[in-house]
Parts: structure tokens; C-alpha cells; sequence
């Protein structure tokens, strides 16, 4: 397994000195402190189901750019993680309901993606092997009986409409003790789950019909400003910056003035770092919806003029997202560049790291050939590599340098755990609220 996961490493074109090296060794010196420091903010505010986020590493800066709490892509993970796969899914299940042994599986609706069912089949057969029973569920009132897909090994994932009986959700012949969402509700909160008694996670409160992606950077930054004060570090250095215009109409060429002032403002602090920091990069900033996911309605921007000179095509691009929700509001982050790359072709990459529960259960490259680094890449042509480092994520070789593989994976182990950390108070913020 040592070799293969060597051969996945990503080359990182820039010099190995400067901030990251640095992050890289203070991580390394204060694994234990940093260990002891997660373990009690998880008893304070106990992790999300799962979640998936997406990091870019500059060189001279690691930070994640989007968090997603009803992650797809489990098929991406690699096989030789699947055992801590399953022990962390009875762990997560165990937490919220002990008694639990019938799950119900909801996806996504409308899915026509043969990646995406592939995801399905793998997150059922991870669940059968920890333990429980599986079925999937359609909240699609004109859902029709049974649908089936087949998957590239041969397995068939069954899809059946949920039905309402009381204050319960079934499928015939079956009532299961806990409701996973595999839908993120982009299109609002489903009536059918509506004061059910039994379990639902991640709640229907934390769908992007409801979610804002600001709330959760503002939970990130301030976990951010913690932990680098806990480990002696610029926050910035693992922290982009953003803000947020609350109320945008593409289509009108509306709150254009909004958006140009937060793009410029933003660039203003880019560059303020990067002569802090003797970085000759161009600044840019990345405007992308406040919700939703599918890496849609997402522009690079790298002059406030750019968002007041878009062309038809553009404003029609940035205007709607997933379900055909309409873009009121975006968020403007500080475009982070991704300096990794992988095979021949010099493809560019930025790791996803996976979390079920609180532990890191591995992740993949996402890799695109035909973007650049400060481009984004979740974007039609993608491709995956699935990595083995979960391992190395919670368990660094202090003998090696710091940016040797495993000491990497492990410094993308902590970015990825302050993310889903900043989900935890995102949803304990909500739920104190509602």
C-alpha cells in the first residue's frame, strides 16, 4: 500500500519553503496539543454526519473553499479505507440513535448522473457492511413505483417512493429507524419529512435552501483566528478571505455596484497579504452562489471591472444554480491557487478530504486538464484519484520532512477537521435559532 500511495502524490510545483513549510512543522511539533484541542471542541459541538471538503493548496497557503454536508463521491474514495469507512458509519449512527438497524437512503431527485448513482451504490454498501439494513427512497411525490439503476460492477440500486403514515416515514414492508440525506434540498425543506419522530441527518435545515455558505465562513473564520492562535500562526495562512452581497439579479444587472465594491475590497486585502508575504502571484477572487453545490453558478474575477463587463452567455451562466434556483445571492472569496499536479499531462489538482463523524475516512484529487490553477475545478471534464490517505491524515511521520506525503495529507487532515468543526457550530447556531 506504501508504494501506491506514493505514486498518487501530486507534484506541488512551488518551492518547498515559505508559509506552508512552516504550517507543515508546527503542525507536526503540536500533533498532540493539535489532537487534544479537536477532541474537546468535538464534545462541544459533536460533528456532522459526513461531510466532504474541498481544499487548495498555493504553496504559501491551505485553505478549504467549500464545505459540503450531504457529500456525493463516495465511490471515489479508495477500497483500502473502507473498513475505517464502516467503523466511523457506527459510530455516527450509534450517536444519534443507538437502537438504529434500518436505515432509509434519500438521493438526490431527478438524477440522470451515472456517478452519482455509483455514489448511492457505494454509501448503501458501506452502510450494509457496518451493520445495517438499507433501502433508498424517492421524495418525489410523482415518483411511480420502483426505479432501478444499474452500476458499472453489476449492482442494482432499487429507488422507491417514500410514503407518509402518520408521524413516520416507510417504503412497503419497511420502517426504518433513521432518515440519511443524500440530498442537499437545494429546491426547500420536503413536507414528507416534516415532523416525523424518526431521526433525520444531516437536518433539513442545513439543505442549500436554507444554508449559506457565508455562515459557514464566518464560523471558519473565527475557528481559523482559535487555531492560529493555539498553534502560533498567521489565520490567514489557512483562512480565505470573503465577503458576501446579499442581493444580486444577474439577468437585471442589478447590485452590480454591490458586487464590484466586495470584489475590489476583497483584492485589497489579497494583496495587502501577498506583499506582507513577498508572494508575486496576480490576486483573484472567485464570485460564486451564497447556496448550492454541482460547482455552478461560479466566475474567476481577477479586476472589479470584469463583473460589470459581463457578456449574456456569463450573466445567464451565474444567474441560476442546481433545480433551477434563481442566484439572489453570492459570495466573493479570495481565490486561493492550487500549484499541485498530477501525471504527464501536468493536469491541475486539489484534494477533497472525507469526514464521517469526526474522523477523516480518505478523499481523492479532483484534477482537470484543460483548467488552471486559479480556475475551479469542480466543473464538466473533471476526473478523480482516489488516495489512501487516511492513514497518513491522522498520522504523520515526524521522522520524514514536513512536506513529505504522509505529513501533507496529515496538515489536510487539520484544514479538513477545522471545516467540519465550523459546520458544527454553522448547525448549532441554527439550531439555537430555530
Amino acid at each position: 500500500m506504501g508504494a501506491q500511495h506514493l505514486q498518487a502524490v501530486p507534484h506541488l510545483t512551488t518551492a518547498l519553503t515559505g508559509p506552508l513549510l512552516e504550517i507543515e512543522k508546527r503542525l507536526l511539533e503540536r500533533q498532540t496539543a493539535i489532537e487534544q484541542w479537536f477532541h474537546e471542541r468535538w464534545l462541544a459541538t459533536p460533528a456532522p454526519f459526513y461531510t466532504s471538503v474541498d481544499l487548495r493548496n498555493a504553496g504559501f497557503k491551505l485553505a478549504p473553499v467549500d464545505t459540503n454536508l450531504f457529500p456525493a463521491g463516495f465511490n471515489n474514495l479508495n477500497p483500502a479505507f473502507h473498513p475505517l469507512c464502516m467503523q466511523a458509519l457506527q459510530v455516527a449512527v450509534e450517536r444519534l440513535c443507538p437502537k438504529a438497524c434500518r436505515i432509509l437512503l434519500v438521493p438526490e431527485n431527478h438524477s440522470r448522473n451515472t456517478y452519482y448513482w455509483e455514489n448511492v451504490g457505494a454509501l448503501v454498501q458501506l452502510l450494509e457492511r457496518a451493520g445495517y439494513q438499507v433501502r433508498v427512497g424517492s421524495l418525489l411525490a410523482e415518483a411511480a413505483g420502483r426505479q432501478s439503476f444499474t452500476l458499472q460492477n453489476g449492482r442494482v440500486v432499487d429507488v422507491e417512493p417514500v410514503e407518509r403514515v402518520g408521524d413516520s416515514v416507510t417504503l412497503p414492508g419497511y420502517k426504518p429507524c433513521l432518515v440519511l440525506l443524500n440530498n442537499d434540498l437545494s429546491s426547500g425543506a420536503p413536507a414528507l419529512l416534516t415532523g416525523i419522530t424518526q431521526p433525520v441527518v444531516p437536518s433539513p435545515i442545513l439543505g442549500w435552501w436554507h444554508r449559506l455558505k457565508s455562515d459557514h465562513f464566518t464560523q471558519y473564520r473565527q475557528l481559523a483566528l482559535e487555531f492560529g492562535e493555539f498553534i502560533d500562526i498567521d489565520p490567514w495562512l489557512i483562512d480565505p478571505l470573503f465577503r458576501r452581497c446579499g442581493s444580486v439579479d444577474f439577468q437585471k444587472r442589478t447590485g452590480e455596484d454591490c458586487l464590484a465594491e466586495n470584489v475590489d475590497a476583497v483584492l485589497q486585502g489579497i494583496r495587502l497579504k501577498y506583499r506582507e508575504y513577498h508572494i508575486t502571484q496576480t490576486p483573484f477572487v472567485i464570485v460564486k452562489a451564497d447556496t448550492g453545490t454541482y460547482g455552478m453558478g461560479i466566475m474567476t474575477v481577477h479586476d472589479a471591472s470584469e463583473v460589470r463587463q459581463l457578456n449574456r452567455k456569463q450573466r445567464n451562466k451565474m444567474a441560476v444554480i442546481k433545480e433551477g434556483q434563481i442566484v439572489e445571492q453570492v459570495l466573493i472569496q479570495e481565490g486561493v491557487y492550487t500549484f499541485e499536479t498530477l501525471g504527464t499531462e501536468q493536469a491541475v489538482a486539489e484534494p477533497v478530504v472525507y469526514m464521517i463523524d469526526r474522523f477523516v475516512v480518505g478523499g481523492f484529487y479532483r484534477i482537470h486538464t484543460t483548467r488552471g490553477s486559479d480556475e475551479n475545478l469542480n466543473a464538466p471534464g473533471m476526473q478523480f484519484r482516489p488516495l489512501a490517505f487516511a492513514d497518513s491524515c491522522s498520522s504523520p511521520d515526524r521522522e520524514r520532512e514536513p512536506d513529505a506525503s504522509p505529513n501533507r495529507f496529515y496538515a489536510y487532515g487539520v484544514i479538513g477537521r477545522l471545516a467540519a468543526l465550523a459546520a458544527a457550530r454553522e448547525w448549532q447556531a441554527v439550531a439555537g435559532t430555530s
